[in-house]
């Protein structure tokens, strides 16, 4: 029985945190992304982010944040929201899931407690600017 389910494997999409400057805040922050690098649509696209982990040996986790997006195209990216610089010390858990075609596809990516820095960036595809990468 188990073997007749077919999970679909996650490829060419992926989470990038970049530093940008924002007039509200005038300082750099982080904004996550969501990075569609394969060649079809992502259509009725989900989110589910939080934060979870331990700081000063205290169990800390963050209110669940939903995102939806009715189609992501073919090569390009999408704005999540902006880590809050106290919430970069947890682990910080995206949850996508999305349809191509009929099939739905669902993956967990995690940036793990303070890798979200200056030192893990990477160019990041599409954007073209230097970002930590979630794969």
């Amino acid at each position: 029985m188990k073997s007749d389910i077919n999970i679909p494997e996650v490829e060419n999409v992926f989470f990038a945190a970049v530093r940008e400057w924002s007039d509200d805040f005038m300082e750099n922050i982080w904004n996550v992304y969501l990075v569609n690098d394969s060649d079809f649509d992502l259509d009725s696209v989900m989110v589910v982010s939080k934060a979870f982990g331990t700081l000063d040996g205290e169990m800390k986790k963050t209110s669940l944040l939903r995102h939806a997006f009715v189609q992501i195209p073919a090569v390009s990216v999408v704005k999540v929201e902006m880590i809050e610089q106290s919430v970069i010390q947890l682990n910080n858990e995206f949850m996508v899931t999305y349809f191509i075609g009929n099939t739905l596809y669902d993956k967990k990516f995690t940036f793990i407690k303070d890798s979200i820095n200056e030192k893990n960036r990477e160019e990041v595809p599409i954007l073209f600017v230097d970002g930590v990468i979630v794969r």
